[in-house]
Order: C-alpha cells, then sequence, then structure tokens
C-alpha cells in the first residue's frame, strides 16, 4: 500500500527515549543519545515501513456508533451476537427518523404530498429488495413482518392449497424453528408427511439423504441456505433442481445467507425465499418474501382487511394482485424504508466484498477457539472447499453454556448468545441441549475475535479454578 502524500507525525524525542535513557524498542535502531545532531542523523536514514491495510470492519465501524459504548463496569462492547441481529448504521437510524420526521403518512392510500412521498419510499424500497435479491419483478416481493412470518405465509396461502394427504415435505434436522413448526402446523392440517434430512460425520445436512428422498410425493423442499448454528452452507442450486426434477417446489430460508453474500434467486432457482431486515443492518418488524409470479398470483390471501382486497361487497370480496394481495393493513412504512437504505449501504460496500471479508473472519474466528483445550465446535472444519459462515457454536468441556455467555458478558463486555438457537432438533441430535454462539459481521475485526478468545480463556480460568 502507497504510502505517497501521508504526512506522518513523528513523537518527539522525549518520547521515544525514556528517563533512564533506555532505548524503547522500534523496527529500527533508535540512538541511545539525547543531542539533537544524533536525532538528526538516526531520522535521516530512517525507513518508515508501508502502512498495513485498513479492514473492512475498521473502515465500517464509524458507521455504527453503538459498538463504541462501556458497558458492565467499563468494559468496551465486544458484539459478537450478529446471527441473532446486527447492528444499524447511522444511515439507516436516519432514514427512519427522517420519515417520520419529514413525511411520516399511510402509503398508497392518500393524494397529498406526505402520502405521496411515502407510497413512493415504499414502494422503492421494494425495488431495492427486488434488485438485491435479482428478483424479475418488484411485485414478486412480498413485505412481511419478518422471515417467520413469510414462511406461514407460504405455509397456509400455498400449502393449504397444494398439499394433500400423503404428499411429503422435505427439510433438514438443521433448520430454525420457523422452517419446522409451520410445515407440522400444516401437516396436522392437511395429512402431509414430513421427512428429516440427517447430517453427515462433519456435521453438514446429507444432501445425498436429501437427494434420495426426493420423489413424485414431494411436493416441497425447506431448507436454509446457511445454517446458523453449524456455519455450514448447503448447494441451493442443486437442491433446487432436483426438487424441480420430481416436479416439487422448493423454498428457502435465506436469513444468514442474505445479509453475507451475493444471492440471486434466478440463479438459484428457488420458487420461495425469504429473509428478515434486522440481520441486514436494517430495522426490526420487517422482513420479506420472494416467490415466483406465477405462484404468487395463483395463491390465496393469508389475511383479510385493508390493502388487500380489490371490491368488497357485503357477501364477498375480489382481491388485489400480488403483493399488495398479502400485505393487509397499514404495513411496516418506516420500517421498510430503513430496509431499503441498509441495501443502498450494504450494496455501496459490495455483497461480494463483504462475503471475502468475512470467508477470513471466519477462519479467524475458528482456528483460535479450535484452538483453546476442552472447546468443541460444531460443524464442519474449514478447508480450501469448505467456507463456513462467519459464526462458531461450540462448547466447553465441564461448563454450561449459559454461565460462559454470562460471565464473558459482565466481566468482559462480549456479547455471544447461548441456548438452543431455536434449533432444538438439531441440539438433540448432536447429543447437546445448547451451545454457546459467537457470531460476526462485516464491521467486527481480528481484534474483535482476540479479546473474545482472551476473555474466553480468562472465563474457563475462572470456573475450572473452583474444581
Amino acid at each position: 500500500m502507497s504510502i505517497e502524500g501521508v504526512v506522518l507525525k513523528l513523537p518527539s524525542f522525549s518520547q521515544l527515549i525514556n528517563p533512564n535513557r533506555t532505548p524503547l524498542k522500534f523496527p529500527f535502531n533508535f540512538p541511545n543519545s539525547s543531542s539533537s545532531s544524533s536525532y538528526s542523523s538516526a531520522t535521516a536514514s530512517l525507513s518508515v515501513p508501508a502502512a498495513a491495510p485498513v479492514s473492512l470492519g475498521h473502515s465500517t465501524r464509524p458507521d455504527f456508533e453503538i459498538l463504541y459504548q462501556k458497558v458492565n463496569n467499563g468494559s468496551k462492547l465486544v458484539y459478537l451476537d450478529n446471527a441473532a441481529t446486527s447492528q444499524k448504521p447511522s444511515a439507516v437510524i436516519d432514514a427512519v427518523n427522517n420519515y417520520y420526521k419529514s413525511y411520516n403518512s399511510n402509503v398508497h392510500r392518500g393524494i397529498h404530498f406526505l402520502s405521496a412521498k411515502a407510497t413512493d419510499e415504499y414502494e422503492m424500497a421494494r425495488r431495492k429488495v427486488a434488485s438485491f435479491v435479482n428478483a424479475p419483478e418488484s411485485s414478486e416481493i412480498v413485505f412481511t413482518r419478518n422471515a417467520t412470518e413469510a414462511i406461514n405465509l407460504v405455509a397456509y396461502s400455498w400449502g393449504l392449497s397444494n398439499l394433500k394427504a400423503g404428499d411429503e415435505i422435505v427439510v433438514t434436522i438443521a433448520e430454525h424453528h420457523s422452517s419446522i413448526v409451520p410445515w407440522q402446523i400444516l401437516s396436522e392440517k392437511t395429512g402431509a408427511v414430513l421427512k428429516f434430512v440427517s447430517l453427515t460425520e462433519d456435521e453438514v445436512p446429507d444432501i445425498k439423504v436429501l437427494q434420495d428422498l426426493l420423489s413424485k410425493k414431494t411436493k416441497l423442499v425447506a431448507v436454509h441456505h446457511v445454517s446458523n448454528v453449524l456455519a455450514s452452507v448447503l448447494p441451493i442450486k442443486d437442491i433446487a433442481q432436483w426438487a424441480h426434477d420430481v416436479g416439487a417446489r422448493i423454498l428457502v430460508d435465506a436469513c444468514q445467507s442474505v445479509p453475507h453474500m451475493v444471492v440471486d434467486v434466478q440463479d438459484l432457482g428457488v420458487d420461495f425465499l425469504v429473509a428478515s431486515s434486522h440481520k441486514m443492518c436494517g430495522p426490526t418488524g420487517i422482513g420479506f418474501l420472494y416467490g415466483k409470479s406465477e405462484l404468487l398470483t395463483a395463491m390465496p390471501p393469508f389475511l383479510g382487511g385493508g390493502e388487500m382486497i380489490s371490491d368488497v361487497f357485503l357477501d364477498h370480496s375480489t382481491y388485489a394482485e400480488p403483493p399488495s394481495r398479502f400485505e393487509a393493513g397499514t404495513p411496516a412504512i418506516g420500517e421498510a424504508i430503513g430496509l431499503g437504505t441498509a441495501i443502498d449501504y450494504l450494496s455501496q460496500i459490495g455483497m461480494q466484498k463483504i462475503h471475502d471479508y468475512e470467508v477470513e473472519l471466519a477462519n479467524y474466528l475458528y482456528e483460535n477457539l479450535h484452538a483453546i483445550p476442552g472447546v468443541r465446535i460444531y460443524g464442519p472444519a474449514p478447508s480450501e472447499t469448505v467456507h463456513r459462515a462467519a459464526l462458531c457454536s461450540f462448547n466447553v468441556e465441564g461448563l454450561h453454556p449459559t454461565d460462559i455467555a454470562t460471565f464473558l458478558d459482565q466481566q468482559h463486555g462480549v456479547a455471544i448468545r447461548s441456548g438452543h438457537h431455536c434449533a432444538q432438533p438439531l441440539h438433540r441430535y448432536l447429543g447437546i441441549n445448547a451451545s454457546a454462539r459467537a457470531s460476526l459481521y462485516f464491521y467486527n475485526t481480528k481484534e474483535d475475535v482476540d479479546d473474545f478468545i482472551r476473555a474466553l480463556e480468562d472465563t474457563i480460568a475462572f470456573f475450572t479454578s473452583f474444581k
């Protein structure tokens, strides 16, 4: 990296030499003398090393004011709970604030200036989401409260209309509860059968088993893109092709992939895809469903009320075209606008750049955590062909994960997650009740990982001292 044009401010001589005239250790040999002539002679031949490249984490961190606060006994915050929710850059906070300050109004219903402005920004946010995941049409994006509601929308609308007794739904045991419970309810209502895919020895959902389970009875494959526990990544494009080969549809839970990598629904060939705003630098309270136009058009409404109608009579109603058909009532307008701004922010950085940086962080986290005696990390080991997401779910021999998370927080200001991470079936399969999880985002740095590792080692030492 060139430092041409950079002005280097060298410290004074008194700052460099201690009172005992013992030279401090620097990358160069400094004279043991206090004379100005010696100082001039030394600096004349001084070779200044090139500055280290600034990481993505360091360059974006100033956009997240929350990360600079002190917590618990004055410890600096080290936020490593990004798989649960991400922090929000100032641009997103300002966009939401500006909506409520400057043009707060309901959308679609008014002709006055404020309503027209709010409607334009709300629909612009929809177009931004469509572009972000490369949906062919913005009408294929339905705003929901979150990804959970998006999955339930598909289950109750598409599922109840298309499934019958004996039909099969294929899922993995590594799914989030949000992509298990709705299918269980749907199965109870329709008589459809749930088929579960287990893990390989490397603790990755067994894709060969998934492929073998598919048959003409399969009507839906519902899988995650990236596991929020195992950090594994599924080959969605292949799975989508296999599902379509037997006439099935595929729904992808992309909550842990859309914020971290390039996701292209057309390239992947998926029928439905869901994600949440709050995991991708946007506000809470809004998510989205992508659905192929021909599927959404054939689906009945999920909720009834305002906005989703065409005409209402006393004895019947007709319904609007998608996406309005699935957005009953006043939507989360400010939140949608905030999501649109979050997408602008992520796009300006570049999703491939974010992904590449997080692969580096993921390896650094795994290697340092794996080096601690007694630590068991779940999911595949990283390699040249296996790229883990930037998270590690782990346990420490003899310690409860909640004790670990509590001590890290209260004594070191390190925020991680403990529990079953809404994946109880997976934890039971692994033979555990809970795990601790450290998860990173692009605004994290290797220094954050170093702080976490030191804090974890101190935590282990504290608890083992009582044994």
